[in-house]
């Protein structure tokens, strides 16, 4: 697991451990960037299934749910059947894309 902080928001990015081994670190070091935006990378590894996708349910209602955004960046992940409370984009300048949108709604109170 790679992570970089870049002003407000942590890029972490998966090289080879699964999805579930994934989803713990982040929790466990989660109080390091808990008031970043975050996108999680992983472009690196194999095509996922979604039921595997759906581990990071809790953690990213729990961030979004804090003000903040929460975003996977897969090209292989079929967004028309992940739960709408996931965002999923297949590059990273498209999560920045949706970290900027999503910062100018919560400055205009939406």
């Amino acid at each position: 697991m790679i992570i970089d902080k870049n002003e407000n928001t942590t890029l972490i990015t998966q090289e080879n451990a699964s999805v579930i081994e994934l989803v713990k670190k982040i929790e466990s070091l989660y109080p390091k960037f808990k008031n970043d935006n975050i996108i999680v990378n992983l472009n690196t590894l194999k095509a996922i299934p979604l039921e595997k996708i759906i581990e990071f349910l809790q953690l990213s209602n729990k961030h979004r749910g804090a003000k903040h955004s929460f975003v996977i960046v897969n090209q292989g992940i079929d967004v028309d059947k992940t739960p709408d409370e996931i965002i999923i984009v297949p590059t990273l300048q498209e999560a920045y894309d949706i970290i900027e949108m999503e910062e100018m709604e919560r400055d205009l109170g939406f």
